[in-house]
């Protein structure tokens, strides 16, 4: 999938696109989308009390909350607003190293983009670009009218 342009939307200003998340989880855990390349999209989440767990080490599941965020994002991307929307199916990660302060970067890259799935392959890294986290989001593109 690398290099072609995949998005079937025009503005893709990571601004306006952090602006849409703002009355969801992304919002909550301070995640902001900070590129889209022709064929990915990424993100940054910050390694703070809204993040961690007791032992003050990133949450799992706050990687995978940012690892859902900006592929699902990527994917809505890849479709027309007015007839389709792509929502979660399954989602996988693998926890590979701690991260106590900072902040984690995820960027999302497009395995398949079928007409009813799409795979997306979800990689987190720390600030020194060590990885993460590394998962695996399967969407399941749906009408809207069924939204």
């Amino acid at each position: 999938m690398a290099g072609a342009r995949i998005w079937k939307r025009d503005n893709l200003d990571p601004a306006v696109l952090t602006a849409g998340e703002a009355h969801s989880l992304a919002a909550h855990l301070g995640i902001e989308i900070v590129e889209v390349g022709d064929d990915f999209v990424r993100a940054r989440m910050p390694v703070d009390d809204r993040t961690v767990q007791p032992h003050r080490r990133l949450h799992g599941g706050a990687s995978v909350a940012l690892a859902e965020t900006v592929g699902s994002l990527a994917a809505n991307l890849t479709l027309d607003p007015a007839t389709h929307i792509g929502v979660g199916l399954e989602i996988n990660a693998n926890h590979v190293r701690p991260v106590k302060s900072g902040h984690v970067h995820a960027t999302a890259t497009a395995d398949a983009l079928g007409r009813t799935t799409q795979i997306w392959s979800i990689r987190i890294t720390d600030d020194e670009d060590r990885l993460v986290c590394l998962s695996r989001l399967t969407i399941a593109v749906i009408p809207v009218a069924r939204a």
